[in-house]
């Protein structure tokens, strides 16, 4: 899209406001709003912040900062529209004052790694799959972990009491230009997923920005609070976001595809697995990145724990789904949509290519449930674990050099220091735990 053809569609649908969006280290989307008469100063890249008032961002010595406007992310917002009168968007890149891209911008850098594919000869598809839960309010509209949906996986109504809302989400995300493949009740009682169409790697992390904010929207339209917290409930499934990805080669074909391969893999599919593997337990503190992401990752509720892969089992880090051609992918099943999308991407690309530039072996597929191996059997199949906990994959990613050259030292760094903040808060935290089961008796 143009600036030309962005101002048209702001005169000819009497766009007033305007929305600066962009993400900060740990996945949380900024905006500045503006009104029209400073659309033409913002879509020429001019608008200032303070970037010291941003987590993990600048010093306030140094804290004058740019939003640069991607213009193909400008979209008008379907459910702002009031009285013939609408708002849009724009996802911008930071950049500094004196015209550089910012380094510890997360759109950025992805947008760095991508390049470096790119030298490789690879572009990079992605296809995103986040759960979440629709939950009720209580009467005094505080979030609660209740609801009143009864259904379960791929249920309909009157069972699934969310998929009104659901509909008007889809209906939304297809207005603002989303290709929705399908939708359906997810295992637990509340929660759903929806599909999209894969993209590239850029387009992918900003769609799914856009897709949570979407959905959390129109949730509150519904009445429910949408969370996508990856184990809101004990006891029952938590909320993953299974990550499709491929590399392509420079012509449109799919590099991960060969005819006359194994399984129709090709060999770099092979050292893209190979690469996945070696280095999950370093990205996992990014893909992953909450206390509450590892009480997901547990047996017994289908999310993944074991460094394995797969051309079916379902019960390992990494598996290939049938397709092939075209689509022909890897599908990592351990991140969940808690994660900033952009830093997960540019994690997973760099560990992948690590396999692709030193021609790595991808370990022996796995073809049985890993949740009934014993020990001793994942021992001696090569199996490792990925961490229990956020402080193991902490200590996990600040041991890989790989972490460190797909993050960049600025993000590497703060985000290190952000997570063992983090950690070492919900670790002196006294929980309700805690004093129900000891407090009587000690």
């Amino acid at each position: 899209m143009t600036r030309k053809e962005i101002m048209e569609i702001i005169a000819e649908q009497n766009v007033s406001f305007f929305r600066l969006q962009f993400v900060d280290i740990f996945g949380f989307m900024k905006n500045i709003a503006i009104p029209r008469s400073q659309i033409e100063k913002a879509l020429d890249g001019q608008m200032m912040f303070d970037g010291s008032s941003i987590d993990g961002f600048v010093r306030i010595n140094e804290s004058d900062m740019y939003l640069k406007p991607d213009y193909n992310t400008f979209v008008v917002l379907p459910w702002r529209s009031r009285d013939g009168v609408n708002a849009a968007r724009i996802i911008c890149d930071v950049y500094k004052s004196d015209g550089t891209p910012f380094a510890g911008c997360p759109r950025v850098n992805l947008q760095r790694v991508l390049a470096e594919a790119r030298e490789l000869g690879y572009t990079m598809n992605v296809g995103t799959e986040c759960e979440f839960f629709l939950f009720q309010k209580d009467e005094k509209g505080n979030m609660v972990t209740a609801t009143n949906d009864v259904a379960g996986y791929f249920d309909v109504d009157p069972d699934d009491t969310g998929i009104g809302c659901r509909r008007e989400i889809i209906e939304t995300l297809e207005a603002m230009n989303f290709e929705v493949e399908a939708s359906h009740h997810e295992v637990a009682e509340g929660q759903h997923e929806i599909n999209f169409k894969y993209s590239d790697a850029l387009k992918a992390a900003d769609n799914t920005v856009t897709f949570k904010w979407v959905v959390r929207s129109i949730a509150a339209k519904h009445g429910f609070h949408a969370t996508f917290m990856p184990k809101p409930v004990f006891g029952i499934n938590g909320s993953g976001m299974h990550t499709n990805q491929s590399l392509f080669n420079m012509d449109g074909s799919n590099a991960f595809f060969d005819e006359n391969g194994p399984l129709k893999l090709s060999e770099t599919a092979y050292h893209y697995i190979a690469g996945i593997a070696k280095n999950a337990r370093g990205f996992t503190a990014v893909t992953n990145p909450l206390v509450n992401s590892y009480k997901r990752l547990v047996p017994g509720y289908e999310a993944p724990v074991y460094v394995a892969w797969s051309a079916s089992n379902r019960s390992a880090l990494i598996r290939i789904p049938a397709s092939r051609g075209l689509g022909t992918r890897t599908e990592v099943r351990c991140p969940d949509p808690a994660c900033n999308p952009y830093l997960a991407l540019a994690m997973m690309l760099n560990s992948g290519l690590d396999g692709v530039k030193n021609k790595l072996e991808a370990p022996p597929s796995v073809n049985v449930d890993i949740f009934k191996m014993t020990p001793a059997e994942k021992e001696a199949s090569g199996i490792a674990s990925l961490p229990a906990s956020l402080e193991e994959a902490i200590v996990a990613f600040k041991e890989s050099q790989i972490a460190r050259e797909a993050l960049g030292e600025h993000i590497f760094n703060t985000y290190v220091e952000g997570k063992e903040k983090e950690w070492d808060s919900y670790r002196t935290a006294v929980t309700d735990w805690e004093v129900k089961t000891y407090m009587k008796n000690y």
